[in-house]
């Protein structure tokens, strides 16, 4: 495929900068995100012709789908990487591989008011009232300027909440002068909340005169021919900007779900294709999501005239289906689904049938209300198959498993003459009801491309359904983050109060009372949930 025009214009006005670079496909899909220290360098070598005479299939495919490029320009090569894998997350591109997991960048977490403040390391920012800082590229700079910042301004790296005498005298930290928490008896809590405030600034980028001692100390030792301690120093100092080097905030980015060049075309030619007797005005599209077994969930995407129709979106969550079953799981959303729709049919057929009767009787309170045509025979008044809320296309994410499954729930409840397909990822193969092989379009074929973008379109709606839960399920109980509480313990609270929201309106003595929870244990429990705000997060029930 020859760069087009447009494509050739972009790439002459890319600067030599760092940045990241979205492809798209003429639909408008992000199909690839990258990164580059030199923007105009990179993304050109996507398309040099020497590069396509290579053997990489996946390279000559992308170059193959590219119609458009954007690009956005940032201040350093972190920030780039920072960039690079929140757009991955976002829009999930088919070739890239690499940041696609839910798996996030590391950030520093604070909370000041706990009985004596520690940093520590999380990857989940919480509405809790502690102070984060991040998040930061590279995780073993992080650890290491971590390390640094506790040993400049002699913080703490121990769990337990409150340390005591006992705590201290088995302190590695303590003893060799590296720690002065409150433990220590000269040493107040305001004293220790200055150091606390120091490294705050530090990390926020006040580490001019660090950087300068390290830079000077480093001199020395290579002066002196130490060249080990040279170079560690150098790490060292290396590790400390690339903490403390400043990144933006990146809000998200103006790109929607692509639509199709020409819809009512697409429209026609699905209808074509699948034999139906006209095109389909209105297709719902079904995809389950779980990870083994967990959080099974299930999206329902509605796209009229070809575009979608967000309002008529709805997510179900598995309550019958125990275990990993695809199966099971797309026949009970198909079953919850029009089960559902026809029962609200039924009741809006009755309550016409009444608003007739009225209007046949005289009734003068209801003649403005609708205009209703008054069928010839009192039986058709209403008929399930002619409901406007049916769609006139079902689309299945999956095989024939799939597929027949939702056929059967279709057919109990006497809507088997809804058109229903499957669509197979692997070779984008259309199954259909009673036929032995699959249907295979062009992928050129404008009538495919509607189904795929409704097919990802029901993929994404699933898996960012199950990723808030997911991310619901890590953050539902703050009592994850009290130092030595184990899943026992925890569970063992929680079934005594019920909540976490409970558990903090609960006295020392009541705490006190749960299995594994002496009363220096709950008085220390209860300073943990004292010094932490309620969140609408902490009052899940950690089930």
């Amino acid at each position: 495929m020859p760069v087009t025009d447009q494509i050739r214009n972009k790439l002459s006005q890319l600067p030599h900068k760092p940045g990241v670079y979205l492809m798209k496909d003429r639909f408008g899909t992000v199909i690839y995100v990258g990164k580059a220290r030199d923007l105009r360098k990179r993304v050109s070598q996507y398309f040099h012709p020497s590069r396509r005479m290579g053997w990489d299939l996946k390279f000559n495919a992308l170059i193959e789908a590219v119609h458009d490029l954007d690009c956005h320009v940032v201040r350093s090569d972190p920030e780039a990487v920072l960039l690079e894998g929140k757009l991955i997350k976002e829009f999930r591109p088919r070739y890239n591989v690499s940041f696609r997991d839910d798996k996030r960048f590391l950030l520093l977490k604070l909370n000041v008011n706990d009985p004596i403040p520690r940093f520590t390391l999380t990857r989940i920012k919480q509405d809790d009232g502690a102070r984060y800082f991040g998040p930061f590229a590279s995780s073993g700079a992080l650890r290491r300027t971590l390390t640094l910042v506790r040993h400049k301004f002699n913080l703490r790296g121990c769990r337990p909440l409150t340390p005591n005498d006992r705590d201290y005298k088995h302190c590695l930290y303590g003893n060799l002068k590296f720690c002065t928490a409150p433990c220590i008896e000269n040493v107040t809590r305001e004293q220790y909340l200055i150091q606390v405030q120091a490294a705050c600034e530090f990390l926020g980028g006040q580490s001019e005169e660090m950087e300068s001692d390290l830079t000077a100390e480093m001199k020395k030792a290579s002066a002196a021919l130490e060249f080990e301690r040279a170079a560690e120093l150098r790490d060292m100092l290396a590790d400390l900007r690339r903490t403390t080097q400043k990144t933006n905030k990146f809000e998200r980015l103006p790109y929607t779900l692509p639509v199709a060049i020409h819809p009512t075309q697409d429209l026609i030619e699905l209808g074509r294709a699948l034999g139906l007797p006209a095109a389909p005005q209105r297709i719902e599209g079904f995809d389950i999501s779980n990870i083994s077994g967990t959080f099974a969930v299930a999206s329902m995407v509605s796209f009229r005239n070809g575009r979608p129709d967000r309002s008529n979106y709805r997510l179900f969550k598995m309550k019958t289906v125990i275990g990993q079953d695809d199966f099971a799981c797309i026949a009970e959303t198909v079953r919850r689904r029009y089960a559902r729709l026809l029962k609200e049919a039924t009741e809006k057929g009755k309550h016409e049938t009444v608003l007739i009767d009225n209007q046949a009787d005289g009734g003068s309170k209801v003649e403005h209300k609708a205009n209703i045509s008054i069928p010839a025979s009192p039986s058709s008044i209403f008929h399930p198959l002619s409901s406007p809320l049916l769609p006139d296309l079902i689309l299945i994410d999956g095989g024939k498993g799939q597929l027949n499954a939702a056929l059967a729930e279709l057919l109990r409840l006497g809507l088997g003459s809804i058109p229903v397909i499957g669509l197979a990822k692997e070779f984008e193969e259309i199954y259909r009801p009673n036929e032995s092989e699959p249907l295979r379009l062009s992928h050129d074929s404008g009538a495919l491309k509607l189904l795929q973008r409704v097919r990802d379109e029901s993929h994404r709606f699933a898996n960012t359904y199950n990723a808030k839960l997911r991310l619901k399920k890590i953050s539902e109980s703050i009592l994850d983050e009290f130092p030595g509480i184990g899943e026992q313990r925890k569970a063992a609270l929680l079934k005594r109060f019920g909540s976490v929201h409970r558990l903090k309106l609960a006295a020392i003595e009541e705490i006190g009372e749960v299995p594994g929870f002496g009363g220096k244990a709950a008085a220390q429990l209860k300073a943990f949930l004292d010094a932490r705000p309620a969140t609408p997060s902490s009052f899940r029930s950690h089930q």
